[in-house]
């Protein structure tokens, strides 16, 4: 059986239109009824997570008074994610993705009121620190199946034409969902004075939050009927990977997509150290380097979707990655903190460019019956690359200053787009 995409009448466009209006541009993936509701919902559900992300982290150093366990939430709720994510794309082909999305929200849910109940009951120190940490592994395998399956069906929800747009806005959920979780998540922990309570009640909110996008899902037109399969799941997974390494053009854009998290994420996941070490600012100088490569982040994805779907893609996704290397070289060159802000800023812009043109190549390159698994590899190298950097940036770092690491890292971003650039490479044709 052939993959069958219902989708509403009114998702449909004419040639007749009226031209949109450039604000009109810069949303119109909103114009699609379906597209609007699951941005709303995930965007709750996201900011949710983020705020757990941060109330989780708070509780987990408060209890065991070692970062060590940080690092070890980190990894747990990463590793799912590199190990699954391969086989959720096959899933997310074979089964209809709506349903898929809905099981991993129900979880997260699930994993959420969970906690929340253990941290309200004040259970042991070290059970309630073992149940966090198992259930952080337990929400990584649900995202691990949710993530191909949500990227495998946002381009069932809007015109190909209007993908691009879509994409960046997606992205601009992400990020200000970043900025308004972790900022919730502070206040329960501002206003209660007992720190077990102030954590349940974020682990509550978060669990609540699912709700939107569950809701949300249930309310989509579209529908997803999945093609009949006569072969096994490695079979279809080896069918994946080899569509993906035959296609120059995917192939490339996985790689670079896997660079720019390894070499160019660094600088954003080191920021604590310049403020601390570097410029000398403190938590609040922290804060304030996080909010402005947020704020460069959303501005980034702004641009991108009021470009719309503009040609060459490739090239200007590459000529964005120059000067986001270029950008990341002039922060670690800064000789005050007040000349590093724009420096972040501009970093943060180029980098949202990057990650979402070349996030609409894939997704336009790729057929609808191998989306599921093509968007999964693409997820392993985008993901994978920002844990793995971080790792070898920090070993490195032990023996060279960061900012001078950061510097290489940078340039060799920057020269890797003109490699590419120069080379006779399919990416920048497209």
């Amino acid at each position: 059986m052939p993959t069958k995409l219902a989708a509403a009448p009114e998702t449909s466009t004419t040639e007749q239109e009226p031209r949109p209006s450039p604000l009109g541009r810069l949303f119109r993936a909103f114009s699609y009824r379906d597209f609007r509701l699951l941005w709303f919902g995930a965007f709750t559900s996201s900011s949710g997570t983020w705020l757990q992300e941060a109330a989780q982290s708070w509780l987990l150093l408060q209890l065991t008074n070692n970062p060590f366990f940080l690092g070890l939430n980190g990894f747990l709720s990463t590793a799912p994610i590199l190990l699954f994510t391969l086989i959720g794309g096959v899933v997310a082909d074979r089964v209809d993705r709506r349903r898929i999305l809905l099981t991993s929200q129900w979880t997260q849910l699930t994993c959420a009121f969970t906690l929340a109940a253990l941290a309200a009951l004040k259970v042991p120190s070290m059970l309630l620190v073992g149940s966090a940490l198992v259930l952080s592994f337990l929400i990584g395998c649900a995202q691990s199946f949710g993530g191909p399956a949500y990227q495998a069906l946002i381009p069932a929800l809007v015109e190909k034409r209007d993908l691009p747009n879509a994409i960046a806005l997606n992205s601009i959920q992400f990020q200000l969902a970043r900025v308004v979780g972790a900022t919730i998540g502070t206040i329960p922990f501002a206003i209660f004075a007992d720190q077990l309570f102030a954590a349940s009640v974020s682990f509550a909110i978060n669990g609540l939050s699912f709700v939107a996008v569950i809701l949300a899902l249930h309310a989509l037109r579209i529908q997803h009927i999945p093609r009949a399969f006569t072969s096994d799941m490695r079979s279809e997974m080896k069918e994946g990977l080899a569509f993906v390494w035959k296609q120059e053009a995917l192939r490339s854009l996985t790689f670079l997509a896997f660079s720019c998290t390894f070499f160019g994420l660094q600088i954003t996941t080191f920021l604590a150290v310049f403020a601390k070490d570097i410029f000398h600012t403190g938590a609040k100088g922290n804060a304030t380097l996080i909010a402005v490569s947020g704020a460069g982040a959303v501005t980034g994805a702004l641009v991108v979707a009021g470009l719309g779907n503009i040609a060459n893609k490739g090239r200007k996704a590459l000529l964005m990655q120059i000067c986001f290397g270029a950008a990341i070289v002039a922060f670690t060159l800064s000789p005050a903190v007040w000349l590093a802000y724009p420096f972040i800023f501009l970093a943060s812009v180029f980098m949202m460019c990057v990650f979402a043109l070349i996030t609409s190549l894939v997704q336009l390159l790729v057929t609808d019956a191998m989306r599921g698994r093509v968007m999964s590899i693409y997820m392993v190298a985008f993901r994978g690359g920002l844990p793995l950097g971080a790792l070898a940036t920090g070993l490195l770092a032990g023996r060279f200053p960061l900012a001078r690491i950061l510097l290489v890292e940078g340039v060799l971003l920057s020269l890797l787009a003109v490699f590419y650039l120069m080379s006779k490479s399919q990416v920048k044709e497209h």
